[in-house]
Parts: structure tokens; C-alpha cells; sequence
């Protein structure tokens, strides 16, 4: 699945070797040195994939990416980091990053995560809002409300409720959430999921709204009305 990428990385050496790589794959690579050249880039060439190194010399990855997401960009985003903590992998996500990969990395574990995200992307396109019971979330203008209220959602909750409501009524595991959202496994190092879930919970019921997010206890969690 080729694709054109934006591969923002400051050192030119590594730039040179990932895009050769990428080029061979047989995808478009355009390189962008620091963060404001990505941020322009990336608003200007309309990439279908941005590999976000963390440290750039100007502006760093989290910044750049909260930015593209701020001014709309839903492109996904593979961010490199040598930080492999489990606090700089969620703040990466956070920001709105949909991938971390841990340099020094194997060149097939990169295009295998480029070929998830692509996939994943082209699955997801689409433009109609999805409802489930008072809860309505707009995948194009990630939007998301309950009654009509506004729930304010980060980059990675919208994804793992879109996920759930694109399969309501359906027990999803912990290792598909794991390979849909992440696309690479936190399992048995972290309760990253749990955590979110608990986010999404307090967003969706504030103001006493009724639970829709339940636990199948030792399998997953699920999206329904009312307990089974």
C-alpha cells in the first residue's frame, strides 16, 4: 500500500536512510528538517501519512502535533522517540500522535506500522456521524455530543470511542483494542486501556448520564444500554 509521507526528522543522515527505505516500498517522501517546515508541509502538501521525529531543534514532536491536530489535520501520525517510558508514550498519543516507535528500530517493524495506520485510515474514511442511544460522534469534525451536549474528547478517546461505536453491542478485547487504536502491544506492561475507558466514562456520564461503556469482566468492554 504506497502512499505519499511527510518524514519530519532533523538529522540528515537519519532522514536520508529512512526515506531511501521508504522510496524503495514505493512511496512519495517528503522531508521537512524541523518543526515549523512539518507544520507547513503538512497544511500545504496534504501527506497521507506524517512520521514525526519527538525531538526536532525549534518546535519539538508533541507541539508540532498538537498543532496539526488543532488546525484540523487527521492525518495519522507515526511518532520516533528514544524515549521508551510508558508517561512519554501517553503523552505522545495524547498529543495526538497515533503510533510510537522506539529508535533504534528495525525498518520492517516501521513499514509494517506505516501499513496498519494506512489500513486503518482507509477503513475509517468517512464522513457520516455515528449514534449510539443520545451519544453522537461526527468522525469529520471529531465531534462529539450526548443530548446535545458537548463532550470536549482528546485525540486518542474520540479514536477508541469510534471504535466502539462502530461495533456496538459487540465484546471488544483488550488485544483488539490493543491492534486497532495502538497498533502495537501494551499488553502486560500496562493498563492503558482501563485508564481510558475511565476518562470516557467520566466524559460521556457527566451530569448523570447513564453508563454505556460496561466491562466484560477477563474479556474486553462493551458498548450497550442496558447490563446483559
Amino acid at each position: 500500500m504506497a502512499g505519499r509521507i511527510l518524514l519530519v526528522e532533523d538529522e540528515a543522515r537519519v532522514a536520508s536512510v529512512i526515506s531511501r527505505t521508504l522510496r524503495l516500498e514505493g512511496y512519495e517522501v517528503e522531508i521537512a528538517p524541523n518543526g515549523e517546515a512539518a507544520l507547513s508541509k503538512a497544511l500545504n502538501s496534504s501527506p497521507d501519512l506524517i512520521i514525526l521525529d519527538l525531538m526536532l531543534p525549534d518546535i519539538d514532536g508533541l507541539e508540532v502535533c498538537r498543532q496539526l491536530r488543532a488546525v484540523g489535520v487527521k492525518e495519522p501520525v507515526l511518532m520516533l522517540t528514544a524515549r521508551d517510558a510508558i508517561p512519554d508514550r501517553v503523552a505522545g498519543l495524547d498529543a495526538g500522535a497515533d503510533d510510537y516507535l522506539v529508535k533504534p528500530f528495525d525498518f520492517e517493524e516501521l513499514l509494517a506500522r506505516l501499513r496498519a495506520l494506512l489500513r486503518r485510515t482507509a477503513r475509517y474514511e468517512t464522513s457520516t456521524p455515528l449514534r449510539f442511544a443520545d451519544l453522537e460522534l461526527d468522525p469529520l469534525t471529531r465531534r462529539c455530543t450526548r443530548g446535545g451536549r458537548p463532550i470536549h474528547l482528546t485525540t486518542k478517546e474520540f479514536d477508541i470511542l469510534e471504535l466502539f461505536m462502530r461495533h456496538p453491542n459487540q465484546v471488544l478485547t483488550r488485544d483488539l483494542i490493543y491492534d486497532r487504536i495502538w497498533s502495537y502491544d501494551f499488553a502486560g506492561e500496562s493498563n492503558i486501556i482501563d485508564v481510558y475507558v475511565r476518562y470516557l466514562r467520566a466524559k460521556t456520564e457527566e451530569g448523570g448520564g447513564s453508563r454505556l461503556i460496561h466491562t466484560v469482566r477477563g474479556v474486553g468492554y462493551v458498548l450497550r444500554e442496558e447490563p446483559w
